[in-house]
C-alpha cells in the first residue's frame, strides 16, 4: 500500500538522471506522495511540480525551513551537492528529525570510502594512511571528511537510519564533463594509469534507495556498499565508450597531478571545495585505494547492476556527444 504521508526527497533539484531527481519519478509511479526540496523556484521546480511531487522551497542550511519541510513527513532522503557547509546542514536535518520523534527512517547517502574510513584509519601516522590509500594521498577530502562526521552525528542521533554507501557514479564528472573535451577526438584521457574499479550507476541507487524508503523496516541501522557490476580498468571504459559513440576511442593515461591541474583546477577555480575533493579522488584511483566491488546491490534489487555502457548510453552530456 502506497505511503500516504509525504516522502521528504532533498537535493530534488538535481539534473535529470541524477539520483533525487530519478527517486522523485520512481516513488510517484508507485503512487507515494513525494515532498521535493529545493533551493530554488525555477524550471527544475517547476518540471517537478509538472511531474506530480508537492515542491518545498527553501534553505538546508536554515532550521526552521528544515523543520517546516518535515512537517507531515516521517521518512527521508538526505542529499546536497558536494558543499563545505555539507555536515551543517546534515546535523540540522538530524536535529529536526529527532525533535519531531515520530521519524520512520532517514535514508542518507554516502561514499563508498566509508567503508574503509574507520576511526583506526583515520587517526593512524601518515605512512601508514598513505600505505593503505596507494601512497598518493594521505588524506581525506574535506566533502568525504563530512560525509564521515555525517554518519557519526546520524548514529549519536538516534533517528532510525540506514547508510546508503555508492563507489563513484559512472555519471562523475571525472567519467563524464571532464572527458568531454578529448573524447571528442577519440581519446578517454584519465590519470588512472592500470587500476581496475567499478563505478555504479547513479539510477541503481535511486532505485535502491526508493525501495528502502517504501519498506525501511528491513534496512533500518544497516550500512550497504554498492559499487557497479564489475571491476575495469580504463582500456576497458575506452571501449564502453566507443560502443556509446559508435566511433573508436582509445585510453591515453596521464600523470595525475597534471592532470588535475588542467581538467579540475581550471574548470572548477571559483569552486575550491569541489575541485579538492575531486582531485583527491583522482589520486585515490590512481593509487588503487578505491578498492574492489560487492554483491550487495543484486542481493538487495534481486537483478544486476546497470553497465558503464548503459549508464553512459543514458547520460545527457554523453547523449549529445553522440551526435556531434
Amino acid at each position: 500500500m502506497p505511503e500516504r504521508n509525504p516522502i521528504l526527497i532533498t537535493g530534488a533539484a538535481g539534473e535529470i538522471g541524477g539520483v533525487s531527481r530519478t527517486m522523485v519519478d520512481m516513488l510517484l509511479a508507485q503512487g507515494h506522495p513525494v515532498r521535493a526540496f529545493v533551493r530554488q523556484d525555477d524550471e527544475r521546480a517547476h518540471s517537478l511540480r509538472q511531474a506530480g511531487a508537492e515542491v518545498f522551497v527553501g534553505d538546508l542550511l536554515n532550521i526552521a525551513d528544515v523543520t517546516t519541510a518535515l512537517n507531515g513527513c516521517s521518512r527521508i532522503y538526505f542529499s546536497m551537492s558536494l558543499s563545505p557547509y555539507y555536515t551543517d546542514a546534515v546535523t540540522l536535518m538530524a536535529a529536526a528529525a529527532r525533535d519531531r520523534g515520530d521519524i520512520e527512517v532517514f535514508v542518507n547517502i554516502s561514499e563508498y570510502e566509508q567503508s574503509f574510513m574507520t576511526f583506526e584509519k583515520l587517526t593512524a601516522p601518515e605512512e601508514e594512511r598513505r600505505s593503505w590509500l596507494g601512497g598518493l594521498v594521505a588524506d581525506w577530502s574535506p566533502q568525504q571528511r563530512a560525509h564521515w562526521i555525517a554518519e557519526q552525528v546520524l548514529d549519536w542521533s538516534g533517528i532510525p537510519t540506514v547508510n546508503v554507501r555508492a563507489a563513484i557514479f559512472v555519471e562523475n564528472p571525472l567519467m563524464t564533463w571532464l572527458a568531454l573535451g578529448p573524447l571528442s577526438n577519440g581519446e578517454l584521457r584519465l590519470p588512472f594509469g592500470d587500476q581496475r574499479f567499478a563505478p555504479i550507476a547513479a539510477f541503481d541507487v535511486a532505485e535502491l534507495c526508493a525501495k528502502i524508503l517504501v519498506d525501511p523496516a528491513p534496512h533500518i541501522s544497516k550500512s550497504y556498499e554498492l559499487t557497479g557490476p564489475e571491476l575495469k580498468d580504463m582500456h576497458e571504459f575506452a571501449k564502453d565508450y566507443a560502443a556509446v559513440l559508435g566511433r573508436e576511442v582509445i585510453y591515453v593515461p596521464e600523470e595525475v597531478d597534471s592532470w588535475n591541474e588542467t581538467y579540475v583546477d581550471s574548470a572548477l577555480a571559483e569552486y575550491p571545495h569541489i575541485a579538492e575533493h575531486l582531485k583527491t579522488l583522482t589520486r585515490l584511483i590512481a593509487g588503487g585505494g578505491y578498492r574492489g566491488s560487492t554483491d550487495q546491490l543484486e542481493t538487495l534489487l534481486g537483478r544486476p547492476p546497470k553497465t558503464v555502457r548503459w549508464a553512459l548510453e543514458n547520460h545527457p552530456r554523453i547523449r549529445k556527444l553522440m551526435s556531434a
